[in-house]
């Protein structure tokens, strides 16, 4: 780096929208755990020992479990504890990333890159998720920045070093492996001036490659042969494409800055042959990592039943689409636009979220719906029906009533207690919920007793089902709709119950 950059007031300005950006991150850092993160903290709530078993229930090798327990030991299971380490982890991953666009690009254009990645509503989301995406993303900078220094070094060891961080890729989340295929064709696209390193370093990545890839192949073909039980999503559509690749604040303000580089003559004089050959790789590393990976999830997600294009497993790409729009970037030469595009950027980023009705919060949680549950039932500690919020629940047998609240299907009853007994039920309306809520409706008529049910949208019709079922017997009422969730009493026709809660 020159003196000059080191003085270049853009780099300034540059530093100050990265550190604008990465402090959006903390607008919901404070809110509840969602269904899935509390399925993150029920995988250590048993301890450090049962991790690994507790793994055949998670869609991923459980790397992130271990470090998120070590975590815990040191700074406690608050929401805002458990937030941290992945903040950390994506802190990181914003580091390498800049190392990154470093190699490519002069340090502007790096920053902006940063910028870009912190910015994207994706990497948002993820920098405070309590699930193993901010790791993930950091193992992709990390293989990245590996990648580029490989490019003009011949070591064995940092061959080998690519190989594992590959791999680690997936060990915090099994869709990533759609860049491995990027992985491997870009070292061989950067080597291939010295095909002899090329082969030598191609070999002993493949070989560490392997190597620490045996421990996730167990959990890779669990994942491929319950494929069809994860699906939650529809099929996406190409607006959700478009706007992965440029959120719309990206590219309006590109379509303004390009005609007034044009304007001005801002744009670099044509370069010569060489120099644009020399030039080609950067391009070729780009619009690699931003478009292949993300193609391939829409692809597989548009032409089969799996539908894997959640905005989390699209992260993927977030680093290659970053630099793609660096590259753009790197082509403006007045550093006044480039300085201008960059603030604009960050202050139409940060009023999208700033303005955003739900910017203190992450995702759906149940724990105020359950705070609502405890407080009616614990009165007379009546039974709760709940509907689980988990996909899987609609193909794998449903736990006992004694160890529901062990149960991955309901991991959101470790983290967020409640005393009262519960009846476990699958998501939808299918023939385990109906026997299952049969059997227990017969059992509540003898015991003549008070019970309570609940459920999120997509459980609606069972609770309407029961509704229907018990309708002789008990007198139903809405207790109150909390954050989706629908809570019923079901009091005995013949005599009030001893208990009034209160409803909302």
């Amino acid at each position: 780096m020159t003196d000059h950059e080191k003085r270049s007031p853009i780099v300034a300005v540059n530093s100050l929208a990265l550190a604008v950006s990465i402090s959006l991150w903390f607008l919901a850092i404070r809110a509840p755990l969602d269904l899935d993160e509390t399925g993150s903290f029920w995988q250590i709530g048993a301890g450090f020992m049962k991790i690994w078993s507790r793994d055949r229930s998670s869609l991923s090798f459980p790397a992130y479990a271990y470090i998120l327990w070590f975590w815990t030991k040191l700074f406690g299971t608050g929401e805002i504890a458990l937030r941290a380490l992945s903040v950390v982890a994506m802190l990181g991953a914003v580091f390498l990333l800049y190392r990154a666009a470093r190699e490519m690009f002069d340090r502007d254009t790096a920053l902006f890159a940063a910028v870009i990645f912190s910015l994207h509503p994706i990497v948002v989301f993820a920098s405070i998720d309590v699930r193993p995406y901010a790791f993930g993303a950091l193992a992709i900078n990390a293989a990245i920045f590996v990648l580029i220094r490989l490019r003009h070094n011949d070591s064995n060891w940092l061959a080998a070093l690519y190989g594992l961080l590959a791999a680690s890729i997936v060990w915090f989340q099994y869709l990533f492996a759609v860049i491995l295929p990027v992985l491997l064709l870009l070292l061989f696209a950067l080597k291939a001036g010295s095909r002899r390193a090329m082969w030598r370093q191609s070999g002993i990545a493949l070989a560490a490659f392997t190597l620490a890839m045996l421990p996730a192949i167990p959990g890779l073909l669990h994942m491929f042969r319950t494929r069809q039980s994860h699906v939650y999503e529809s099929a996406p559509n190409l607006y959700a494409l478009v706007v992965t690749l440029s959120p719309g604040w990206i590219f309006a303000v590109f379509l303004l800055a390009i005609p007034a580089s044009l304007l001005f003559s801002v744009f670099r004089k044509r370069r010569n042959a060489a120099q644009n050959h020399a030039e080609g790789w950067k391009i070729l590393v780009c619009l690699c990592l931003g478009l292949i990976p993300i193609l391939i999830l829409y692809g597989v997600s548009v032409g089969t039943s799996i539908h894997m294009f959640a905005e989390r497993h699209r992260l993927v790409s977030a680093p290659g689409i970053a630099l793609c729009w660096a590259l753009i970037y790197s082509r403006l030469q007045s550093r006044a636009i480039r300085a201008l595009l960059c603030v604009v950027i960050v202050a139409i980023g940060a009023s999208y979220f700033l303005k955003a009705p739900d910017r203190g919060d992450h995702m759906g949680t149940w724990k105020y719906a359950l705070e609502f549950v405890q407080k009616n039932a614990s009165v007379d500690n009546a039974p709760v029906l709940m509907c689980s919020g988990y996909t899987e629940s609609n193909y794998e047998p449903l736990p006992p009533p004694g160890s529901v609240k062990e149960s991955t299907l309901f991991s959101q009853l470790l983290y967020y207690k409640i005393s009262v007994p519960v009846i476990p039920l699958p998501q939808l309306l299918n023939n385990e919920a109906r026997d299952h809520g049969s059997q227990f409706l017969e059992q509540a008529t003898l015991k003549h007793e008070r019970f309570l049910a609940m459920g999120h949208t997509l459980s609606y019709p069972i609770l309407d089902w029961l509704r229907q079922q018990a309708s002789a017997g008990f007198t139903v009422r809405t207790l109150g709709v909390v954050d989706g969730f629908e809570i019923l009493e079901f009091s005995p026709r013949d005599g009030q119950s001893e208990a009034q809660p209160e409803s909302k």
